[in-house]
């Protein structure tokens, strides 16, 4: 074989090998569902070491959508801040023959909102209750200026407004005058514009707003949402983030749910301003 064959044999097949890595399909990931934890997964898909012929496709929606999405089949995995229902466990099985694979992938802790020019500084369990079931309207019935308290909450679809509603309202329906917003960043954008607002969310989107100490009960000690005291569960309203599957993962996608609960993954949580599942 003389040079110039060679040369061109090689320059084919360097070329063939180019076009297949070109033309070789990626592999796509769907997460859809908590709006709470789009940010922290897009973080999640946008430092994902392994990318190579795989891309994700993440979107929000609110937890009961992603739920929904999982049990007809839409998404490959569900983004939920709250677990699934027996129901929702139920009709995955049906659909699928599985009742499906939950996944703690952080911490979080619901926070309460006020403006920052808001006199309070601290509620009971109790009284946040009252306010949002419509109880008590005005601030200074806990210590306030005298003012009508305006309300913020999710969309019914949200599992924060789910979580919320069972554990701090105690299953009482929220007041007619709230508000509800499509979003946590829409939610505290709106607090942080209104000196009587008052909303909740996750404590990762604390922006221009204050988050108040809660107590569990008149005679329990206020604690305000942090690192430590979320993750000791000395904070009253702390809670789990989830993925969820409808059956359990292989290939690719363990390797991504892997490396979600990894150190590495878990670091990433804690820039995002969440907290890991295990500290």
């Amino acid at each position: 074989m003389n040079f110039t064959r060679f040369v061109g044999k090689l320059s084919l097949l360097i070329l063939v090998a180019t076009v297949a890595a070109i033309a070789a399909p990626k592999e796509r990931i769907t997460i859809k569902g908590s709006d709470t934890m789009v940010i922290l997964v897009q973080r999640w898909t946008e430092k994902y070491p392994n990318k190579q012929n795989l891309e994700f496709q993440v979107t929000g929606g609110g937890s009961g959508t992603g739920i929904a999405a999982l049990i007809n089949g839409t998404t490959d995995i569900c983004s939920s801040s709250r677990p699934m229902k027996k129901a929702e466990i139920e009709q995955l099985k049906e659909k699928t023959g599985y009742q499906g694979l939950e996944v703690r992938v952080a911490r979080d802790g619901l926070s309460v909102y006020v403006h920052g020019s808001n006199k309070v500084k601290q509620l009971t369990i109790e009284q946040v209750g009252k306010i949002f079931t419509g109880k008590i309207t005005n601030w200074k019935e806990v210590g306030g200026k005298d003012a009508r308290i305006i309300l913020y909450s999710r969309e019914n679809n949200s599992g924060t407004y789910e979580f919320f509603k069972e554990h701090v309202l105690n299953k009482q329906d929220f007041a007619s005058s709230a508000q509800h917003m499509a979003g946590t960043a829409a939610l505290i954008n709106a607090v942080g514009k209104d000196p009587n607002a008052i909303g909740y969310g996750g404590a990762a989107y604390a922006r221009n707003v204050k988050a108040l100490a809660i107590a569990e009960t008149p005679s329990s000690a206020f604690v305000k949402p942090t690192e430590k005291s979320i993750l000791s569960g000395e904070y009253p309203i702390s809670r789990f983030l989830y993925f969820y599957l409808s059956k359990r993962p292989e290939g690719t996608m363990k390797k991504f749910i892997d490396w979600v609960i990894s150190p590495s993954g878990q670091k990433i949580a804690s820039e995002v301003g969440y907290y890991p599942i295990k500290k």
